[in-house]
């Protein structure tokens, strides 16, 4: 009876029919008194979102007390009615790092091949239900770290949240949920993140079933966490597991390493081929919402303003409880300049989810745009404290900073978003830029190389990149280095920087060079991009006076020139009939020299014949 029960319950339970389950499940708890029944039925109440009733059930049955698994679905019963204390009360404070294992991946297979060994010969069956029984207490409380994790995140408390997510991980590496928080609130800078995958002991992962492949499943394991990992740092090690994961294990159509290779794509400014990414993950799963944000920030960077109406009119008909639809609206709104609306809808966005980073950082973006620096500078101070791990906070307060000529704290803001990510382009051509203007020109250079350096070693769009390219030149000109920097501006127009600002540097490095006829010709494009720009128009007349000059001088100098050279004819004449005697001989003595003085004016020829005579 209690087989055909449990069979029926779990029946009931596959099909979601939980009205059956809990009328199965409460008649086979009668009549058993078994813990593991309890848990079942508890398990069913919190399925229905009955948190109340399971958490009182729980309660009722004195099984909080008694099992590790009842303790940690009692406290996530807790943590969705949003008690936090409660649960952190039935959890306890402190996680149990004894658990967490250290032993080396060769090591730990041979000690579990041992012991397994061992254990066969003595006991049987009886050391394999102790290992399962160990392993289900083990995975409950790497749960109840996760738990914690949750609670210390809901208030505020993000340090000690990220030591139990971490320790979640340790203890039992399958516990995705908290390698999850980690990644996606960005808990941990890049390094560390390598670091602490590093720091796992993936060979604890077991297939019972087929202990044959346990080496293999550790090593799929891993390439699938390598895969969420930041795509700053590292990017060959992501491109290896990226290729195994979709060549051998056929996975190249699946929606999360499509989305992790589309936002490798847009670390790198590839927009348009992390698009084309996001809208084959859209087509096959419309309202997979982790693929949005990536997705919404390709959309605007490439200006599609009729697609950001159309996806968030629709997520705002179907599914206004998202966060993810208010992020679309207001990205839409920005899109457009209506900057105030923007603000709402992050707002929205934000308050609907705290931890949501891209609405924070839009909202921060809207004060930006309106050239509200001091409210700008606290929002992005707001998501840099709550995504302690992620570079681009730190990197848009030190913008914010520049743009109020805070030189010296801009500075300070973009060393520790270098301290997180020592790749980003974008964040050492801000640090050249602040060097730029510290009068550190040389300083700046290096920046600058070292960015382009970056965007040849993640093979982004050099396109994109053409406002590196732009700092650099304009600091190679500051240090008169004008060949160079013409180089470097030719370049940038190659590589389609063709704006009024970049002729506008290129005829004042012709004019520095004194070349003003090439200036001339260089500016009159400027102002063919753009006839109102004042600085070209300004430097075009310079140009064109500094030509008339030039001119000018030419022709008073050939005047001088010629009258110089019909002078010099006549005192030459005249120096020759005093020389000569009316035969035509040489005078001697100090003749003979001043003849040689003459000589030396008329020609070599006339040299030698003085030479015969003496």
């Amino acid at each position: 009876m209690e087989t055909y029960l449990r069979e029926w319950r779990q029946d009931a339970l596959n099909k979601s029919q939980y009205e059956s389950a809990i009328f199965i499940g409460d008649k086979l708890l009668a009549l058993t008194h078994d813990d593991g029944d309890a848990f079942w039925l508890a398990q069913v109440h919190f399925a229905t979102g009955n948190y109340t009733r399971a958490h009182a059930f729980l309660e009722k049955q004195d099984l909080v007390n008694r099992s590790s698994s009842c303790r940690y679905l009692a406290a996530h019963c807790l943590t969705k009615q949003g008690l936090f204390d409660e649960a952190l009360k039935i959890l306890g404070d402190r996680n149990p790092t004894h658990l967490i294992t250290n032993g080396g991946p060769s090591h730990k297979r041979k000690t579990q091949a041992r012991t397994g060994a061992r254990g066969a010969r003595r006991h049987g069956a009886d050391d394999e239900t102790a290992a399962s029984e160990e392993a289900k207490e083990r995975r409950y409380e790497a749960g109840m770290c996760y738990l914690r994790g949750i609670c210390y995140a809901k208030k505020n408390a993000f340090d000690r949240a990220k030591e139990c997510y971490k320790d979640a991980v340790r203890i039992d590496v399958q516990c995705f949920e908290a390698f999850q928080q980690l990644m996606s609130n960005h808990l941990l800078s890049p390094d560390e993140e390598w670091q602490f995958l590093e720091s796992l002991d993936f060979d604890q992962v077991q297939v019972p079933s087929n202990p044959g492949v346990a080496q293999e499943a550790s090593d799929f394991t891993r390439m699938l966490y390598t895969t969420r990992l930041s795509k700053y740092r590292n990017p060959d090690a992501f491109e290896s597991a990226y290729d195994s994961l979709s060549t051998h294990y056929r996975l190249s159509d699946n929606p999360d390493l499509q989305l992790a290779r589309a936002d490798l794509l847009y670390t790198q400014c590839r927009y348009q081929d992390a698009l084309t990414i996001t809208n084959e993950i859209l087509e096959t799963d419309k309202y997979n919402f982790s693929i949005y944000p990536v997705h919404l920030a390709c959309l605007f960077e490439l200006k599609k303003i009729s697609l950001l109406f159309l996806v968030s009119h629709d997520l705002a008909d179907t599914h206004p409880e998202e966060p993810c639809t208010w992020l679309a609206v207001g990205i839409y709104y920005f899109a457009i300049g209506k900057i105030p609306e923007a603000r709402r809808y992050f707002s929205k966005a934000s308050m609907m989810d705290a931890h949501f980073g891209p609405a924070w950082i839009g909202f921060a973006h809207t004060f930006a745009a309106e050239g509200e620096h001091d409210q700008a500078i606290s929002a992005y101070s707001t998501a840099a404290r709550l995504f302690m791990g992620t570079h681009l906070p730190q990197v848009f307060l030190g913008m914010q900073n520049v743009a109020l000529n805070n030189m010296t704290l801009a500075e300070e803001f973009l060393k520790t978003a270098h301290g997180l990510c020592k790749t980003d382009p974008l964040l050492l051509n801000e640090m050249g830029v602040v060097k730029f203007h510290h009068d550190r020109p040389r300083d700046a250079i290096l920046c600058f190389n070292q960015a382009l350096q970056m965007v040849d070693e993640i093979g982004g769009e050099r396109s994109a990149w053409v406002a590196i390219r732009t700092n650099l030149a304009h600091a190679m000109r500051r240090l008169g280095m004008y060949e160079q920097a013409l180089a470097q501006f030719e370049q940038v127009l190659r590589e389609g920087g063709k704006d009024a600002a970049i002729f506008c540097a290129k005829g004042l490095i012709l004019m520095e060079q004194d070349k003003s006829d090439e200036a001339v010709v260089v500016l009159h494009e400027a102002l063919a991009i753009n006839p109102q720009d004042s600085i070209a128009t300004e430097l075009l007349n310079r140009a064109l006076e500094e030509t008339a000059t030039m001119d000018t001088v030419t022709e008073e100098d050939a005047d001088e020139l010629a009258y110089f050279e019909e002078h010099l004819e006549q005192r030459k004449l005249e120096a020759t009939r005093k020389l000569m005697g009316a035969n035509g001989a040489v005078a001697k003595g100090k003749g003979a020299m001043d003849r040689r003085r003459i000589v030396s004016l008329e020609g070599e020829e006339s040299m030698m014949d003085m030479t015969d005579e003496e």
